[in-house]
């Protein structure tokens, strides 16, 4: 069981990822459902953010995934919206629209209701990727309550985009 993290370290986790941006002179955009925009939070909450984040889209609905990121309905239709090819589509969308060098995509079950046999509550599908950098995602499982799994999706998604940064430097 993944304990929820605190404020602090969600803090940290963005405060890491906009030194590197910012060291890079990069941008980065987030695409997010089930956060419901926590991602763009802790990034703008930081004093000078808009030197290194360019945006956030809140596309919790499917037709918001289609029209503002592009997401084909076909893939929406056969994978769901909580799928790697959702996830995937979301951010080469997000690439193909925002003048950004890096986006993070995330689309999960935060619960109480709405999970199934395949996707209980706490399925979460988060996908990264970068100019140059083809889009890669995983799948979590996470515990606890609505908050809790929308605090853990933002931390892994956080973290996921640490790594990657380290690895194009």
């Amino acid at each position: 069981m993944t304990a929820m993290p605190d404020d602090a370290t969600l803090q940290g986790l963005a405060c890491g990822a906009g030194e590197a941006l910012l060291a890079r002179q990069q941008w980065l955009a987030a695409a997010e459902s089930c956060t419901g925009g926590l991602i763009a939070k802790l990034c703008t909450d930081i004093a000078g953010s808009s030197r290194w984040f360019e945006r956030g889209l809140v596309t919790y609905s499917n037709a918001a995934k289609q029209e503002l990121l592009g997401v084909p309905a076909e893939v929406i239709g056969r994978a769901g919206a909580v799928s790697a090819e959702t996830v995937q589509a979301m951010v080469q969308g997000l690439l193909a629209h925002a003048p950004v060098q890096w986006a993070v995509a995330v689309s999960g079950v935060a619960g109480p209701d709405g999970g199934t046999a395949d996707k209980p509550v706490g399925t979460v599908w988060i996908g990264w990727g970068g100019a140059g950098v083809a889009a890669s995602c995983s799948r979590f499982r996470f515990d606890g309550d609505r908050d809790a799994v929308r605090r853990q999706s933002a931390q892994a998604a956080l973290e996921g985009l640490l790594v990657l940064l380290g690895k194009s430097g």
